[in-house]
């Protein structure tokens, strides 16, 4: 399936368990977490990731006719192209394949595309100085191609090369929408597959609407804690309520339930404190996805705190500092800044 989104718990004092159970310590509350919109007229921004500097860096979708871009976003608002000209194409599905997440190592940008990764080098970059980049000019790496190759246990003969993240072996670790599956590159380029993302039987074939008896899990974002990685599913059609899945994976890829209780989950993120922050794409409903129904949420295992509501379409979140970060809304084709 092709998609185109398109304080940590209190602990107990040993005296206070010995003494007296009626007299914890609360949970220190979480955060007030507010929005402001940074910039507006994005067309499709379908990923937001910033550098060590603080530089916020967006990805744009485009229309369909080849006009992907990805731009930083200075905190006046501005837009300033880096990459122009990204391979966008309207498929048989009337979906977008275009480009999609963005992940900054170091000195380099990369981004993933159907024509491949992408790598773009940062140390040289001057904000409105250094002209853009038109994409016919980078050499991406063509991953698409090995994944359609490999064979499956559950082959769905699709790729759609979603997010990515740094592992802790140097490894570029890549969540594969379409065939379900997490996909490793070394720091040599050479690639494997870590691992095949579990869907779901059907909690309601009969519907409404009616849907197919098994779901397909669409892993969309994936992040190490220092310790494992975590995915997170969106699910595939009809997309239920409240069964997304965030899961736990360790190194050698073998997986876990850490909760399912989401709607259509487009990222994860780890807040710093061993909580998962998690954002929810939308309720799916009789006339599709419906706008104004995305959450941020901190995941605590078996429940969930709702951290910010009322989200139109957001695609993609980026912690950049302890008290900030970045959403891109695909509804209302903005970046938003997030203070808590």
């Amino acid at each position: 399936m092709k998609i185109t989104l398109s304080a940590p718990a209190g602990c107990l004092l040993l005296c206070l368990i010995m003494s007296c159970q009626d007299h914890r310590i609360p949970a220190p509350p979480d955060p007030m977490f507010t929005t402001t919109t940074l910039a507006t007229g994005l067309i499709a921004p379908i990923s937001v990731e910033t550098d060590a500097t603080g530089r916020v860096f967006v990805a744009e979708q485009g229309t369909g006719h080849n006009d992907g871009t990805v731009s930083e976003i200075t905190q006046d608002g501005k837009k300033h192209p880096m990459v122009t000209g990204i391979f966008s194409q309207t498929n048989i599905e009337g979906d977008l394949d275009a480009v999609d997440h963005l992940l900054v190592v170091d000195k380099t940008l990369y981004f993933l595309n159907p024509k491949g990764l992408y790598q773009v080098d940062l140390s040289a970059y001057k904000t409105d100085v250094t002209p853009a980049v038109p994409a016919a000019s980078l050499i991406p790496q063509d991953i698409r191609s090995f994944v359609i190759a490999h064979n499956f246990t559950n082959d769905t003969g699709e790729s759609h090369l979603y997010n990515l993240t740094l592992g802790p072996d140097g490894a570029l670790y890549i969540t594969d929408a379409a065939a379900n599956a997490i996909i490793r590159r070394s720091k040599t380029g050479d690639l494997s597959v870590v691992t095949e993302v579990p869907g779901i039987a059907n909690p309601n074939p009969a519907g409404p609407p009616p849907g197919p008896p098994f779901i397909q899990s669409v892993p969309t974002s994936i992040t190490y804690d220092g310790h494992q990685f975590l995915i997170s599913t969106l699910l595939g059609f009809p997309f239920p309520a409240g069964k997304s899945i965030l899961y736990q994976m360790n190194p050698a890829g073998n997986l876990t339930i850490y909760q399912q209780t989401f709607n259509s989950l487009v990222d994860v993120e780890n807040d710093g404190n061993g909580k998962p922050l998690v954002l929810e794409f939308a309720v799916f409903g009789p006339m599709g996805f419906t706008p104004n129904t995305g959450r941020l949420l901190r995941a605590n295992g078996a429940t969930s705190t709702v951290l910010l509501d009322k989200l139109n379409l957001p695609t993609d979140l980026k912690l950049s500092d302890a008290h900030t970060a970045y959403i891109t809304s695909l509804g209302s084709g903005a970046l938003l800044k997030v203070t808590y």
